[in-house]
């Protein structure tokens, strides 16, 4: 009994180390001009994902708008006045933003994906008590003891366990739309585990937004 209890803890333990990642945004730099922190200057916004994938160009934009409009800022998805996707020529760039009516834009690009591959060395538990103890026989010696003793190390054995994590490297820019001075930014990494994608770009826009409000530019 006490063998099949330390084998279900061990499992267990595998599950909860390797099965249960969730996605995690984390803040890795951030900077900002001096002359605009705390003055919260930044009233409206366009704001542009830069990636190629048109649906979560559209996600992170709606979400992106959504959260700023709910801080007082007025944001307008890109993909509302550029709708195509792909590069965007500087004068086509610059009627976008006066067409959206908006003194900053803030764009997010991804700079780079890394792969981290985690190993679990899995569990090997020794045999139990005495000689030949174990399936199909008692104690004592005899092949019931000895195919026991063989058959017990399988069932306390957990293969190793490998998983891989892809790490979304992003970078966030604040300009301001007369000039393009950038006003403000910051480096993040995304880890994306088991999260399915609306989740995970709803974790890094509350990292980038509450990030830009304790800098003071929002």
């Amino acid at each position: 009994m006490l063998m099949y209890l330390r084998l279900a803890l061990g499992v267990v333990a595998v599950v909860v180390g390797t099965g249960c990642a969730t996605s995690t945004t984390t803040l890795d730099a951030q900077w900002v001009n001096p002359d605009y922190a705390g003055k919260k200057a930044v009233r409206s916004v366009m704001v542009m994902a830069a990636v190629r994938d048109a649906t979560n160009r559209r996600l992170t934009e709606d979400r992106l708008a959504a959260a700023l409009g709910a801080v007082g800022v007025r944001a307008v998805q890109s993909y509302t006045v550029l709708p195509q996707d792909g590069p965007v020529a500087e004068e086509p760039l610059r009627r976008a933003v006066a067409q959206a009516g908006v003194s900053h834009a803030l764009v997010t690009r991804i700079i780079n994906v890394s792969t981290q591959v985690n190993v679990s060395p899995g569990m090997v538990m020794g045999p139990a008590w005495g000689p030949g103890w174990g399936w199909g026989g008692g104690w004592g010696p005899g092949w019931g003891g000895f195919a026991g003793y063989y058959n017990t190390m399988w069932a306390t054995s957990i293969p190793p366990q490998v998983t891989t994590t892809q790490n979304v490297h992003a970078d966030t820019r604040l300009f301001e739309a007369a000039n393009a001075n950038v006003l403000w930014s910051a480096a993040t990494t995304t880890a994306t585990g088991s999260t399915g994608v609306p989740q995970l770009i709803d974790h890094f826009v509350q990292v980038i937004v509450s990030t830009m409000q304790k800098d003071g530019v929002i």
